[in-house]
């Protein structure tokens, strides 16, 4: 299908974005690698009345170490964060769950800024970032903001940025020695959105687990914690198959899963129960 007409606009810097996207209105959308934006107009599932394209913004590509964290630019692509060298070792479960992401040649197009805006639950990264407590950095004619995780991604596709912010960069806490990760998921076909997904980050001291952080994909309108599950794994030793199996058993309390054609809730719920003792596993040991 063709596309409704649109305004479009290629701003040379991020000031200049931001003014363009105020002056343009709430019916104004950002375009980056637009992996999930122009399926959506093409299909005309979005009718936006102006593109403010920000693919090009110097500013907004890179990955830089500052010091407690990583800074991850907004249209850095998927590519470019699963082959950082940085990321590899300082968040690798980032790595790991971005190398998952559709195919290679959505990978080298997409964006890892515009994952995360976009805020699709089926989506592998939104559950990262908030395993990991990312922050969102966001732009707009009044200033910057960050605002965490866990409270970006507010309903089904929506997101807390308001209609004239940027989302610019993303900042990745390294959570340091003693932690281990992984990414499990379960997907119908190998570039099929993941039915589920659970992002794990384990602390263990000797055998025993000290802390577990898991977000889970594609278990409600929006990316959740299994905040029943960690709570549940604190003080279990790794090689109690029966405490662990019994603190996965819970990773499904309080989510809400969809229900689809692929897949219904109560599917969905046994898998988050399946995957999470098989990522928090894998987590413990690389710790």
């Amino acid at each position: 299908m063709i596309p409704a007409s649109f305004g479009y606009f290629r701003p040379a810097s991020v000031d200049e974005a931001v003014a363009t996207l105020s002056e343009a209105g709430e019916d104004a959308k950002v375009l980056a690698g637009g992996q999930s934006l122009l399926p959506l107009l093409r299909l005309r599932l979005a009718f936006p009345a102006a593109l403010v394209d920000v693919g090009r913004i110097p500013e907004l590509r890179g990955i830089e170490d500052r010091g407690d964290h990583l800074y991850i630019g907004a249209t850095t692509t998927h590519h470019e964060v699963m082959n950082s060298p940085l990321v590899k070792e300082h968040c690798p479960l980032l790595a790991q769950a971005t190398a998952t992401v559709a195919d290679p040649a959505v990978r080298h197009r997409g964006t890892f800024g515009g994952s995360l805006a976009h805020a699709d639950p089926a989506g592998d990264l939104p559950s990262v970032a908030l395993a990991l407590g990312a922050e969102l950095v966001l732009r707009s004619p009044s200033g910057e903001r960050a605002v965490p995780a866990s409270g970006f991604f507010v309903d089904y596709l929506e997101t807390a940025m308001e209609p004239a912010e940027i989302l610019v960069g993303v900042r990745v806490p390294k959570l340091g020695p003693g932690w281990g990760f992984h990414y499990e998921k379960f997907q119908r076909t190998a570039q099929a959105w993941a039915t589920v997904g659970v992002a794990a980050a384990v602390r263990r001291s000797n055998g025993t687990i000290e802390e577990a952080r898991i977000g889970l994909t594609n278990m409600g309108p929006t990316p959740v914690r299994a905040a029943a599950a960690e709570e549940a794994l604190r003080g279990v030793e790794i090689g109690d198959d029966a405490a662990l199996r019994a603190a996965a058993d819970r990773a499904d309390e309080g989510t809400e899963p969809p229900a689809d054609l692929h897949a219904q809730p109560d599917y969905r719920r046994h898998l988050a129960r399946v995957l999470t003792r098989r990522a928090v596993l894998a987590a413990a040991h690389r710790a």
